[in-house]
């Protein structure tokens, strides 16, 4: 039985019998064989973006996920794989939906009977206060970066402890290590990945199966623009306007001093090309700075720090 992806501008037909294989780019059943298997989620831009080629270009066949095939973002990273001649396949993933999860992991192993790799970057930052957030858009940011990644890992590893071996990379944050204000669901979000993930290292451990947490500080990308704002919070008259004033002013200068994404991407090939990665890897000197001082800090310390920084007052 056939398996069908489609992607922008192309149909891939899969096969379990190879001579009936049609893949979009220059892969062979051959080429294809001995090449390790990676999906990137949320791959339109930023750290997906720059890891999925990344990835590519050292010699992984790569399924680059997006959720909208039509955008811009989607159209450049085909149009890069195919100038290049790149093992790798963009096709449209929502990791809101249990049957694309499912299928799509599926329809991988069926066309390769292996997947090597997850890397779980899709996501999105809600901003505001927790009394002008509806439970609506709290439930959808923990939708898309909660249990957008448990859905992934809980199709792929079935696979993984079948073949016993594989690796889940989880994109978290320095936001899941540690929080500011106005930003309550989206390090909530983050916090609930990282504990995760660090409980899940030890059940796939005797599999074979190795779990890592990459931990990036503040990257120029699209996630600077794409931060949703709640409803409840633009309102003129918000009790907080000061505090998200203060906040606005930060973010500005954090995003003119942010790393670029590919050098996220250069540690996820790190930990993809390791034998023996570690649990967490911390991306950047603003979030090794950060984090470093809260390790060393009393929570009253540390809240102070940030009330300084955000000139908080009582």
């Amino acid at each position: 039985m056939h398996n069908l992806f489609q992607t922008r501008s192309v149909t891939v037909i899969a096969s379990t019998n190879c001579n009936l294989l049609k893949v979009y780019f220059q892969s062979t059943c051959s080429k294809m064989s001995g090449q390790r298997i990676v999906v990137v989620t949320g791959s339109s831009s930023g750290i997906g973006f720059e890891t999925s080629l990344l990835l590519a270009k050292s010699g992984f066949y790569t399924y680059a996920t997006v959720h909208k095939l039509e955008g811009e973002g989607s159209r450049q990273i085909i149009d890069i794989a195919k100038k290049e001649k790149l093992p790798l396949e963009v096709i449209q993933l929502d990791v809101n939906s249990d049957e694309s999860v499912t299928d799509t992991i599926n329809s991988i192993v069926k066309k390769h009977n292996r997947i090597d790799v997850i890397v779980n970057n899709a996501g999105y930052a809600l901003g505001g206060a927790l009394e002008e957030t509806s439970m609506d858009e709290i439930r959808k940011q923990f939708e898309t970066n909660f249990f957008g990644a448990v859905r992934v890992m809980r199709a792929a590893i079935p696979f993984m402890r079948s073949q016993r071996s594989g690796k889940i990379i989880n994109i978290t944050s320095m936001g899941g290590r540690i929080s500011i204000p106005l930003s309550t669901f989206y390090h909530g979000s983050k916090f609930a990945l990282e504990g995760v993930s660090e409980s899940l290292q030890y059940e796939l451990e005797p599999f074979g199966i190795k779990m890592i947490l990459i931990e990036p500080g503040a990257v120029g990308s699209n996630f600077w623009k794409s931060i949703k704002i709640a409803n409840g919070a633009t309102s003129p008259n918000s009790p907080y306007t000061q505090l998200a004033d203060n906040m606005s002013k930060t973010f500005k200068k954090m995003e003119e001093n942010a790393m670029h994404p590919s050098e996220v991407a250069k540690t996820i090939l790190d930990v993809v090309t390791s034998d023996d990665p570690q649990l967490r890897y911390v991306v950047g000197n603003d979030a090794t700075k950060i984090i470093e001082a809260r390790q060393n800090m009393s929570d009253k310390e540390f809240g102070n720090l940030i009330k300084d920084q955000f000139k908080i007052r009582s």
